[in-house]
């Protein structure tokens, strides 16, 4: 049995971040091998995760970021369990960290987020870890990334709501104030898709059949439901789909008039909204 010290103990626990007791056993477990030691604490938050596989994971923080170009830019969910380890500066610390490294790498996505290398280990091995620290369930919930010839991140105060938004030009004069306060209208109105032919099929068929139903109770004729459903449609249009919106900050725009006001080719490539317990 090698004989553990408190500076072995410390030394571990500098490596690792994780207890004094948690390294102390790992040391002993391992007969002082370090990196044994690393393995057993990492299988110890690999074992705790599945243990908490059942619990609910709703807190958590909300971070959108874009590189120093401007051309590509990362928005992501790391979930736990409760908001006092949300709002620990450690949890806040490691999500930032996380962060750091997907702008510096740019992978496409959350597969290749999770196998970069961050401290010699991968993404993944080091959400584990955290989990073996704070004893709550934790999972990237979502990871989005945004190319474009300019993209805009937006991150509303207290880190549970963010948004990112790719403008097709880059250059522009105004394009600043454009993206940033587009940025906001995603985050204010939450639309489900940039433009009419991108709203998915299956809520399209959900609204005409919705708008039917509302048409028969509202006592109108048969042959008449059908194209009240399909006016109700058009009204689902403006309000959900981004460009079709009424812009925020002038509402006798659309989105897409006020980015045409801007410059008569600007628009958007794409967009991303993520909310904590949405």
């Amino acid at each position: 049995m090698a004989n553990i010290t408190a500076a072995d103990v410390n030394k571990l626990r500098q490596m690792t971040g994780a207890g004094m007791m948690d390294c102390k056993n790992a040391l002993q477990e391992n007969d002082g091998d370090f990196e044994k030691a690393i393995d057993y604490l990492r299988k110890k938050g690999q074992k705790l995760a599945t243990k908490r596989a059942d619990k609910d994971a709703n807190e958590g923080i909300v971070l959108a970021r874009t590189t120093d170009s401007r051309d590509y830019g990362v928005i992501f969910m790391l979930n736990c369990e409760t908001d006092f380890v949300a709002k620990n500066q450690e949890f806040v610390n490691f999500t930032n960290s996380l962060m750091a490294k997907a702008i510096e790498s740019k992978p496409a996505n959350a597969n290749e987020f999770k196998s970069l290398d961050l401290n010699g280990r991968t993404v993944e091995d080091n959400i584990t870890e955290m989990v073996g620290k704070t004893g709550e369930k934790m999972e990237l919930a979502h990871f989005e990334a945004i190319t474009a010839p300019t993209v805009f991140a937006y991150n509303h105060p207290g880190n549970r709501l963010a948004t990112l938004l790719g403008l097709n030009q880059t250059g522009v004069d105004g394009i600043e104030q454009a993206g940033h306060e587009v940025a906001m209208q995603i985050a204010a109105m939450a639309p489900v898709a940039l433009d009419k032919e991108d709203v998915p099929s299956d809520i399209i068929e959900r609204e005409i059949e919705i708008g039917k139903e509302q048409a028969r109770l509202e006592g109108k004729p048969e042959d008449m439901v059908e194209k009240i459903a399909l006016g109700k449609l058009n009204k689902f249009y403006k309000e959900n789909t981004l460009l079709n919106q009424e812009f925020v900050r002038d509402n006798k725009l659309s989105v897409r008039e006020y980015l045409n006001k801007v410059n008569k080719d600007l628009s958007v490539s794409a967009f991303k909204r993520f909310m904590l317990g949405a």
